[in-house]
C-alpha cells in the first residue's frame, strides 16, 4: 500500500465521516480505492474517528496507522562493526568474505554477504576477494 501525506489520510477520514462512499473520496483525493480502503481499515483497527483530537499531531497520527510490530523490529539485522571491517580489510589475505563468515557466526540473522558488501560503500572490488578485469594492457 502507497503511504500517504498525513494530511490526505486525515481528509480520507473526514471524508469517510461525512458519508462520502469510497469511490467519491478515492476520486476527489485522487487516490485508489484499495488504498483508501486500506487506510480506512487501518483507522478502524487504531479506533480513529472523526473528528480527530486537535493535540493528535502528525507524529501521532502515522504511530497509530503503521504501528510497529515485533516481527519488524526483529527483522532487522544487527548493524556490522563498519570500523573494524574498514581496518581489517587493509590487512594482507583479508577479505570481505572471510569477515562476512566471522560476522555471520556472531550474527546467524545478520546481514547475507550481497547485502553486506552493497552496504559497505568503501569496499573496493579487489577487497571483496575478486580479482579485477586485466587492464587493456595485459590483454
Amino acid at each position: 500500500m502507497k503511504r500517504l501525506p498525513m494530511r490526505k489520510i486525515r481528509d480520507v477520514l473526514r471524508l469517510s465521516a461525512e458519508g462520502l462512499s469510497t469511490r467519491q473520496i478515492a476520486a476527489s483525493l485522487a487516490i485508489g480505492r484499495t488504498t483508501l480502503q486500506g487506510y480506512l481499515d487501518r483507522a478502524r483497527d487504531a479506533s480513529l474517528r472523526w473528528p480527530l483530537p486537535k493535540d493528535l499531531s502528525d507524529t501521532d497520527l502515522e504511530r497509530l496507522i503503521y504501528p510497529r510490530t515485533a516481527r519488524d523490529v526483529s527483522n532487522r539485522a544487527t548493524q556490522p562493526d563498519w570500523a573494524y571491517i574498514h581496518r581489517e580489510l587493509r590487512r594482507k589475505g583479508v577479505t570481505l568474505s572471510l569477515l562476512w563468515e566471522e560476522y555471520r557466526a556472531d550474527h546467524p540473522e545478520g546481514y547475507g554477504y550481497s547485502r553486506l558488501s552493497n552496504r559497505a560503500p568503501f569496499v573496493k572490488p579487489s577487497d571483496k576477494g575478486l580479482s579485477s578485469p586485466p587492464s587493456k594492457s595485459r590483454r
